[in-house]
C-alpha cells in the first residue's frame, strides 16, 4: 500500500469512528449536565467537602470558585514537586527547581502541559500520577464546566443563574472522563503502552547499545493526557516514545481520544439549546478548517522544502519512521487545533511552511475543534461576532440564539479576542529584546529562531503545551514568563466568557423574524469560517511574517 493510501485509510477510519460515536456520546453529555439526579458518590464527595448541589450560582461566584479551585490546584503541585525528594516512588530523584515547580504547576492547572524538563529524569512516580496525571483529570474538567455554564446562558432566560461549578466538576470527572479514561487505558495497555511501577526497563539499541528507560504508569497518564487535550508525555519524546505511542493503531487511537470530547461537545450544544442544527453548524466550521489544515500540512511535508528532501522522496528529518509524514501531520494538525500539545514528530523539523501550519493553528484560538470545552465556548464567541457583523451589513439588531448582541456583549467579545493575542505578542516582544532570552534560542539571527520564540509564546497563551524543541526554554526567563503567559492566557478569557454567558442569561429571549440571520445554514458558516481566519489572519500576520513566512519564501 502506498503512503498515500495508507494516509488517507487512517484519516477515513478517525472521521468514521469520530461519526459513530458523535450522537451518543454527545447526547449522553448533555443528559448529564442537564440531570437532576446525583449518583451516591457523588452525593458523599458533596457532603465531605460541604457543597449544596442545588445551590445554582451566578456567573460571578461560578468564577470566583473556579478561580479559587485552580489556585489551590497551582500551590499543591508546586509543593508536590518541591517535596519530591522526601515522598514515596521518588526513584531517588532531587526536589524540583522552584523556577521549574511554577512552570510546570501553571502548565498542568492551566491545561496547557508544556514541559521545559525531561519527564523521565525529572519527575518521579508519585509526581507524575498523583500530581500531574490527576491535573489532566481537573484541568479538562474545568474547561468542559465553562463550556456547559455558556451554553446554559443561551439555553436559560431570564435568570442569573448558571448552574453549580463544584456539581459540573464533579460530574465531569465521574461521569465523563474517568469511565473513558479506564477503558482507554486498558486498551492502551493491550495495544502496547506501558503501565507499572518499574525503576527502569532494560533495552537494546538498533545499534546493539543498552539503555535503562525508566517504567511508570504511562497508560493511565497517556489516555487522559489525550482525551482531556493536555498533551504532557511521561517520556521527553512525548507521542513519539515507543512505551507511550508503540504503533499504528495506538497512534490512531490517540488522535481519536484528543478530538472526540470537542467534537462531541457540538452535539451537546445543539441537545442543550433545543436546536441540534446549532451543533451541526459549528461542527462545520471546526471540521472545515481543520480539514484544510490537514491538507495543507501533508502537503508541505510530503513537497518537502529544498532539493535534498525531494530528492528523498519527503522531509522525515526529526519525524518517527513508524508513522510518517501522513501520521505526523495529522498528529500535528489535531494536536495543535485541540490544546493538546503532544506531538508524535518534532514540529521544529517540519519544513517552513509546514512548521508555520501547527503554528498559525494554534493561532485561531485553538477552535478548530479546540480543547476539552474551551474549543465550543471559544468559537461562540466568534459566532457571536460573526452575527454582530452580520447585522452591521444589513443594519439590524444582530441576534444569535434569540438573544440580543447589545454594546455590553460586544465589549466582553472585544475582551476575549484580545485577551491571548495580547500576552503572546508582548510575551514574544520582551523575550527577543532580552539578551538572555535570545541566547537560549539555537537558531540566532535567523527567521526560524524568531519562529521558536514566538511558537513557545503562542503555544503557552493558547494553553497548547507543543513546541519549537531548538529553543532551550528551562531559564529562569522563560520558566516565570511563560507560567504567567499560561496562567493569563487560561483565565482570562475564562472569567471574560462567563460574564458573557451571564448576560446572556438574563435576557428576555427575542422571537424569530423574517430579518433574523440563520444561523445553521451554510453561509453563517461560511462567514464564521471567514470571521476565524481573519481576525486571526489581522492579528499575527506581521508576526508570522518575521518567521515561518520569510523562511518560507
Amino acid at each position: 500500500m502506498s503512503d498515500t493510501a495508507a494516509g488517507l485509510l487512517q484519516v477515513g477510519l478517525l472521521l468514521a469512528c469520530l461519526a459513530a460515536v458523535y450522537r451518543p456520546f454527545g447526547g449522553y453529555m448533555a443528559r448529564v449536565y442537564t440531570s437532576g439526579k446525583d449518583l451516591r458518590i457523588e452525593r458523599a464527595t458533596y457532603k465531605l467537602f460541604g457543597v449544596d448541589p442545588k445551590a445554582d450560582q451566578t456567573w460571578a461566584v461560578y468564577a470566583r470558585s473556579l478561580l479559587a479551585f485552580s489556585a489551590v490546584s497551582v500551590v499543591l503541585l508546586y509543593l508536590l514537586q518541591r517535596l519530591q525528594h522526601w515522598l514515596p516512588l521518588s526513584l531517588g530523584l532531587p526536589n524540583v527547581d522552584s523556577g521549574l515547580a511554577f512552570n510546570t504547576a501553571a502548565s498542568f492547572v492551566s491545561n496547557t502541559n508544556w514541559q521545559s524538563y525531561v519527564p523521565e529524569a525529572v519527575m518521579g512516580h508519585l509526581v507524575q500520577f498523583a500530581g500531574l496525571a490527576v491535573q489532566n483529570f481537573l484541568s479538562a474538567a474545568v474547561g468542559i464546566t465553562v463550556a456547559i455554564a455558556v451554553i446554559r446562558g443561551f439555553a436559560r432566560s431570564k435568570t442569573d443563574r448558571l448552574g453549580n461549578f463544584w456539581v459540573d466538576l464533579t460530574r465531569t470527572v465521574l461521569r465523563v472522563l474517568l469511565p473513558i479514561a479506564v477503558i482507554g487505558t486498558l486498551a492502551l495497555v493491550a495495544m502496547g503502552v506501558v503501565q507499572n511501577f518499574s525503576g527502569g526497563h532494560e533495552v537494546t539499541s538498533v545499534v546493539g547499545q543498552t539503555q535503562t528507560i525508566p517504567g511508570g504508569a504511562v497508560a493511565s497518564q497517556e489516555v487522559i493526557k489525550e482525551l482531556g487535550t493536555n498533551g504532557g508525555g511521561y517520556y521527553n519524546a512525548n507521542s513519539a516514545h515507543p512505551f507511550e505511542n508503540p504503533n499504528g493503531l495506538s497512534d490512531l487511537f490517540e488522535i481519536f481520544l484528543l478530538l472526540v470530547i470537542p467534537v462531541c461537545l457540538t452535539r451537546t450544544f445543539g441537545v442543550m439549546v433545543n436546536d441540534k442544527r446549532q451543533g451541526y453548524a459549528i461542527l462545520g466550521v471546526m471540521g472545515t478548517i481543520w480539514g484544510a489544515f490537514v491538507f495543507l500540512a501533508t502537503l508541505f511535508e510530503v513537497q518537502g522544502a529544498g532539493t535534498a528532501t525531494r530528492a528523498a522522496g519527503a522531509a522525515m528529518e526529526g519525524k518517527e519512521t513508524r508513522f510518517g509524514e501522513w501520521a505526523s501531520s495529522l498528529f500535528a494538525v489535531s494536536t495543535t487545533g485541540t490544546s493538546t500539545g503532544a506531538v508524535n514528530s518534532m514540529h521544529d523539523s517540519f519544513t517552513p511552511l509546514g512548521g508555520g501550519v501547527p503554528l498559525f493553528h494554534m493561532m485561531l484560538g485553538e477552535v478548530t475543534p479546540g480543547g476539552t470545552g474551551t474549543g465550543l465556548y471559544g468559537i461562540l464567541v466568534l459566532a457571536v461576532l460573526t452575527v454582530f457583523v452580520a447585522g452591521l451589513m444589513v443594519g439590524r439588531t444582530p441576534e444569535y440564539l434569540k438573544k440580543k448582541i447589545t454594546g455590553r456583549e460586544m465589549k466582553l467579545v472585544s475582551l476575549y479576542i484580545l485577551a491571548t493575542p495580547t500576552v503572546v505578542l508582548v510575551g514574544a516582544s520582551i523575550a527577543m529584546g532580552l539578551a538572555t532570552a535570545r541566547a537560549s534560542i539555537l537558531n540566532t539571527g535567523s527567521p526560524h529562531g524568531f519562529s521558536e520564540v514566538l511558537y513557545a509564546f503562542t503555544s503557552a497563551g493558547n494553553n497548547n503545551g507543543s513546541a519549537f524543541a531548538g529553543i532551550s526554554a528551562n531559564i529562569p526567563f522563560y520558566n516565570t514568563a511563560l507560567g504567567i503567559v499560561m496562567l493569563l492566557g487560561r483565565f482570562v478569557p475564562i472569567v471574560v466568557v462567563l460574564a458573557l454567558a451571564g448576560s446572556f442569561a438574563q435576557q428576555q429571549p427575542v422571537p424569530v423574524t423574517q430579518g433574523t440571520l440563520p444561523t445553521h445554514k451554510a453561509l453563517f458558516v461560511t462567514m464564521l469560517v471567514g470571521v476565524v481566519l481573519i481576525v486571526t489572519g489581522l492579528t499575527y500576520f506581521p508576526a508570522l511574517t518575521l518567521g515561518p513566512l520569510a523562511e518560507g519564501l
